[in-house]
Order: C-alpha cells, then sequence, then structure tokens
C-alpha cells in the first residue's frame, strides 16, 4: 500500500466545503479573492495540505469576521515570516482551536 501524498491535488472545492461544513459558493468567493492557494490547472484541485489553509481562511472570514484585504494581509505574513514547517506547525495549532468552536460560533462569510 502507498503512502497518502498530501501535495497531490485531488479534492475540489466542494468536497472540501463539505469538509468544513461551509457553503460551496462561500469558498468559491474566497477564491475570487485570491484567498486560497492558487492552481494553475483548468480544473482546480486543492491538496489535503491545502485544506489547512482554506480552513484557516474561512475561521478568519466566519468567526473572526477580518475582511479579504485583513486575510490577505495575514496570509501574507505567514507566508513571508514563517518558513514551511513552523507555518504546518501553526496551521495545525489553529486547527485545534476551530474544533473548539461550536457551530453558532461560525457564521457563513458570504459579505467579506
Amino acid at each position: 500500500m502507498a503512502l497518502l501524498n498530501n501535495e497531490k491535488n485531488v479534492l475540489p472545492l466542494s468536497s472540501i466545503a463539505e469538509i468544513l461544513t461551509a457553503k460551496p459558493r462561500t469558498l468559491k468567493m474566497y477564491e475570487d479573492k485570491g484567498l486560497l492557494p492558487s492552481k494553475k490547472e483548468t480544473k482546480k484541485l486543492y491538496s489535503i495540505n491545502d485544506v489547512k489553509s482554506i480552513a484557516y481562511v474561512h475561521y478568519l472570514a466566519s468567526a473572526k469576521k477580518i475582511n479579504a484585504n485583513g486575510i490577505k494581509y495575514i496570509l501574507g505574513m505567514l507566508k513571508d515570516n514563517m518558513d514551511e514547517k513552523t507555518r504546518n506547525d501553526f496551521l495545525d495549532i489553529v486547527q485545534i482551536e476551530m474544533e473548539k468552536l461550536s457551530a453558532t460560533d461560525v457564521k457563513d462569510a458570504t459579505d467579506i
């Protein structure tokens, strides 16, 4: 049995929306605003590792009510000031915190 490759692009936004209990349109809006990892393929698929970043964007928009410009700034700070391992460790910590939130704490963020 081969090991799972977390970098392989296999998930469409609709599947990620289901995982995050978000609306697919909301994730599409994040994509349109340049908040998701960029994909050059015609059929945009995301990796397991991309799900962490997408979940963080959704958390910032829906739970923390940060607008698109603020999210871009935060993502830029993470990219410019953290190496990949540190960034992944940070996103793991954020994921633990997000799991503590109830569904009522996270509202669909269609107005960012």
